[in-house]
């Protein structure tokens, strides 16, 4: 298979003022690389958060001066060209839709258009998920290769992280079965099982682990697994949730303290980290962690050792740590909200637990398993009943989004069960026991996919909205209705409503 080389680069103001021919025989950043660039590229792929016709006008130019073809121009849209974590996870999501990375591209970043954040985020990425080679064009010197002598991925990971996925299948065979604990993590989908298996091994290695998954996805169920599979099972597993500690008492109940230490130190504490000696620490949102006191876990994690507050001494401490979070921390490590080598050092081994709408299939095996264990854990008390759930009802659990994950389908069955008039649970008692939250941004987009989605009827749902909002907005004026949604004739307008069954008064006055 042949290798491609493609130029991925933002489009800067430059650019465009060098296509408008307000820069006086300067062909601007991007169309610079393009012509100096051997051999030549295969693909450019431009983004812009620019107004997308000016920018297209600017790549028909930049074509036709470079005499390049295959130019894929990407609007994307940023809160702001300086905010970071904007134009990390807006990059992200672009790269990956591209299908990168994949071992037949060569990607090239152009570090010169755009924004210092944007040209940050491509030196991140370059040396970690997207590896790329690093450009920059300037006038003095023209297109040069910019390199840096370090590497965060392989600076901060383990030989074992970084082998191929063939060596790392050979040492496993050597390494035990997986713990009968993993078995509690109910999936089927592919995207799980890579996480079990990375799990797993990880658990064979006395390194820290950094879990990240939106909310309710089963972080700590994760961290328990690792610790029943790992040498430390036999001693302590501490849980301990970072965004519930008052930031006052933080270190004090991490790293403890001695006898008057601080108004109320009645008497020594030990500290989570001492209390799981020989074992594991597990710290979820980690991400809420005040900044003093990752500097502290920085170093207990560094020298192995912890000083309680009003102590001079430091004490050794043999604690393995599982941090987790649902926050970007990668985005708060870049806006100075978490430090950069605590990050490093808590990332030795990642795992990235996927929602439950991009589980395929694995929607039904929870519902099974939750319903199962409703049903066991109530079986004792006299007024409760057996339920099942009727095939009406499921396929309503499959057109939700699930923004709380496995908790928040948890605690909708087990509504359902205690709301539910009979043995079996139907569609209505469904539809009452589903919290919907507004406002949620991606909730049409991400619909989970299965058994009784119908893509006809949720664009029929997003069409009705608009129109009932545009009516309300005029008034009931059907041609100002007409002309907030875009259709050209206003009678297009009240046949598309009809059809949906909206109905408005016909007098418009």
């Amino acid at each position: 298979m042949s290798t491609q080389s493609w130029l991925i680069s933002w489009v800067g103001n430059a650019d465009h003022e060098a296509a408008e021919g307000k820069r006086a025989n300067e062909l601007g950043p991007i169309a610079s690389a393009v012509i100096l660039h051997e051999p030549a590229f295969d693909r450019i792929v431009l983004l812009t958060n620019y107004d997308y016709e000016r920018t297209r006008q600017y790549a028909q130019w930049m074509e036709k001066v470079t005499g390049c073809v295959g130019t894929d121009l990407y609007h994307v849209d940023l809160s702001s060209p300086i905010d970071y974590s904007s134009v990390y996870s807006q990059v992200c999501a672009q790269l990956k839709q591209s299908g990168l990375p994949r071992k037949e591209v060569e990607l090239t970043y152009h570090l010169s258009p755009g924004t210092p954040a944007m040209a940050a985020v491509w030196i991140i990425l370059a040396k970690t998920r997207f590896p790329a080679k690093l450009i920059q064009t300037s006038k003095e010197k023209g297109l040069e290769r910019v390199d840096f002598f370090f590497d965060l991925a392989n600076e901060f990971l383990p030989e074992f992280l970084q082998r191929s996925s063939e060596r790392i299948s050979r040492l496993s065979n050597d390494e035990p079965k997986p713990a009968p604990e993993f078995g509690k993590i109910i999936h089927g989908s592919r995207a799980m099982r890579e996480q079990v298996t990375l799990a797993h091994k990880m658990a064979a290695h006395d390194v820290p682990v950094l879990v990240l998954g939106e909310t309710g996805t089963g972080k700590e169920l994760f961290a328990e697994a690792i610790h029943c599979a790992s040498s430390r099972r036999h001693q302590p597993f501490i849980a301990i949730n970072c965004g519930a500690i008052p930031k006052e008492t933080v270190n004090s109940e991490l790293f403890g303290h001695k006898k008057g230490a601080f108004t109320g130190a009645v008497a020594d504490r030990l500290g989570h980290f001492r209390e799981a000696e020989g074992g594991i620490l597990f710290l979820d949102e980690i991400g809420d962690l005040p900044l003093d006191a990752q500097v502290r876990l920085l170093r207990a994690l560094q020298q192995q050792e912890v000083t309680p507050l009003g102590a001079s001494t430091p004490v050794k401490v043999n604690v393995r740590v599982i941090a987790a979070t649902h926050r970007d921390l990668a985005g708060d490590v870049v806006e100075g909200r978490f430090r950069e080598d605590l990050f490093h050092r808590l990332a030795v081994g990642i795992l990235r637990l996927p929602p439950l709408r991009e589980r395929e299939g694995d929607l039904d095996l929870l519902v099974d398993y939750l319903l199962a264990k409703i049903n066991a854990d109530v079986a004792e008390r006299p007024e409760a009943h057996h339920k099942e759930i009727s095939s009406g009802a499921r396929a309503l659990l499959h057109t939700h989004n699930w923004p709380g994950n496995i908790r928040e389908l948890y605690h909708t069955l087990l509504r359902a069960v205690i709301w539910s008039g009979s043995a079996v649970i139907e569609e209505i008692d469904i539809e009452r026991s589903l919290l919907v939250v507004r406002g949620r941004d991606g909730d049409v987009l991400n619909r989970s996919l299965g058994p009784g989605f119908d893509l006809q009827a949720l664009l029929d749902e997003v069409s009705r909205h608009y129109i009932r909002r545009a009516l309300q907005q005029c008034g009931n004026k059907k041609k100002r209705a007409a002309e907030l949604l875009g259709f050209i004739h206003y009678q297009t307008f009240g046949n598309r409503a009809e059809k949906l069954g909206v109905t408005f008064d016909e007098n418009e006055g």
